[in-house]
């Protein structure tokens, strides 16, 4: 239960029904994570322009990466309604539940490639150690793969959205539904 109070869609005048409204249209539902800002419906909005133009923007990176990274990030903070929501979106491409399920738990005993692998330190380490992040650690084993600086910062927008959001729902209560989590549109 959530420890502020929440505007329900059926309760929403105004601005705020109209952005419920479009979110229903565009994502297929509404999500805690929109129903938890209701008492201020411009930062829905912005929250969503941001979303969209991270994980849904033209990127060098795939979808897939930035929603394993997404995990990755809700992994180490403990988030499960991220977990479970972004889980659910990377199942979308990868089509095996098992292996999200094991990049939750420990990604480095997957079978991924050496790119995602790195990826995947680079988000766990951000999310952990921020100040502990180097060029010479952290950034320039991603370039020697090929990833470009775009591609890198790409990545770390990604890292810090979800550490972003993660607290949104952890400091304000927002709980994990498994059937929430189903028949979005990615």
């Amino acid at each position: 239960m959530a420890f502020i109070d929440i505007i329900e869609p059926q309760e929403a005048t105004g601005e705020l029904k109209k952005i419920y409204e479009e979110l229903e249209e565009q994502r297929g539902k509404l999500a805690q994570i929109h129903k938890i800002q209701s008492l201020n419906p411009e930062s829905i909005m912005k929250h969503m322009d941001l979303y969209m133009s991270i994980m849904f923007g033209r990127s060098p990176l795939k979808r897939a990466q930035r929603e394993m990274i997404a995990v990755v990030v809700s992994a180490a903070n403990n988030c499960d309604y991220c977990q479970l929501h972004h889980g659910e979106a990377l199942n979308h491409y990868w089509k095996d539940q098992e292996r999200v399920d094991q990049l939750r738990s420990d990604f480095d005993k997957m079978d991924l490639s050496e790119t995602n692998k790195q990826l995947c330190r680079l988000a766990k380490k951000l999310t952990q150690k921020p100040g502990a992040i180097t060029e010479d650690g952290n950034i320039a084993p991603l370039k020697e793969l090929g990833l470009s600086d775009r591609a890198i910062l790409d990545a770390t927008l990604v890292i810090s959205y979800f550490n972003f959001v993660n607290r949104i729902v952890m400091g304000l209560g927002v709980e994990a539904d498994e059937q929430e989590v189903q028949g979005y549109k990615y």
